[in-house]
């Protein structure tokens, strides 16, 4: 697949799909059964079947210590589970190692950015490129058998700072970078493994409004260009515009599955968020009265102390 030619495509009918926890998908490039992660006497993940369907943005929300990005590091090698079954294209991954899941296609970026702070965001880009010759011991020391493919990963580096605006930036170190320009480094990185899944870690974390904006469009991109992506977000309105399918967890389980409208307004969702005893549908939830009401009963509570 080549990102920077690639024709929009027709997204997947989502419409038959269950609105169920672990709802079965008519074409799932993941899927995953029994997945348990445990540290101590807290199970951080619990998870009993889990499919991501191919060629859609699906969005893993959840209250803060729901499991979300634990999930991501077992899903990509970074973690090991206690217990569980996992799949990517049908090659199972149970075991693999982290950059052996990268080469099969599946990716992932960082809530915290692992850029190369003392490389130039021209070298941070061509490091993300696979199978390069010059890597190997007994051809690093012949210079002709590596020049010509570090020279072509150089060309699509450069198409990609283009596309991601960061062409200004291409000889500035990357530790130089702003929190946004790394969150798009590491987005553009990562395309250097021409990956048929991308997993992002709260891609929208610490990302000023100006750069939200372009980082909304190049995650829509990445769809249009029948790739699929699996993203972690706190920001309901971010999931409202972006989301195809919304997976939501909750004390290491999957409580709800469906499209971000339902998902909104499900009860086992506004649970999640809120406890029972709250009838609130999300899509009205305004979170800066919310901390003000919590603002005030702290207050009221120090009083009474």
């Amino acid at each position: 697949m080549d990102a920077d030619v690639a024709a929009p495509t027709a997204r997947p009918d989502l419409s038959a799909i269950p609105r169920e926890p672990g709802a079965k998908k008519p074409d799932a490039i993941v899927v995953g059964d029994r997945i348990t992660r445990q540290f101590g006497g807290l199970k951080a993940v619990d998870v009993d079947h889990i499919e991501i369907q191919r060629g859609v943005i699906t969005a893993l929300i959840g209250p803060n210590g729901a499991g979300k990005t634990t999930l991501f590091n077992l899903l990509t090698g970074f973690d090991v589970p206690d217990s569980g079954d996992w799949s990517f294209n049908g090659n199972s991954l149970a075991r693999v190692a982290p950059f052996k899941v990268a080469r099969l296609g599946m990716v992932r970026t960082f809530q915290l950015t692992k850029v190369l702070a003392k490389l130039t965001v021209i070298e941070n880009m061509r490091l993300g490129a696979t199978g390069q010759n010059g890597e190997k011991f007994w051809q690093a020391a012949f210079p002709a058998r590596w020049r010509k493919q570090e020279a072509a990963n150089t060309v699509r580096a450069d198409d990609l700072l283009t596309r991601f605006k960061l062409d200004a930036k291409r000889e500035d170190f990357a530790g130089s970078l702003s929190g946004g320009q790394r969150k798009l480094l590491e987005m553009a990185r990562a395309l250097m493994v021409d990956p048929e899944l991308i997993m992002l870690d709260e891609p929208m974390a610490g990302v000023n409004p100006a750069l939200k904006q372009s980082l909304l469009g190049h995650v829509k991109s990445l769809r249009d260009e029948g790739r699929t992506v699996l993203f972690v977000e706190h920001d309901m309105d971010m999931v409202r515009d972006i989301s195809d399918w919304v997976i939501v967890m909750a004390q290491g389980k999957i409580v709800a599955e469906g499209t971000p409208e339902s998902v909104m307004a499900d009860p086992a969702v506004i649970d999640a968020y809120l406890g029972a005893h709250h009838d609130t549908d999300l899509r009205d939830l305004d979170e800066s009265a919310l901390e003000a009401e919590a603002v005030a009963e702290l207050g009221a509570t120090e009083e009474d102390a």
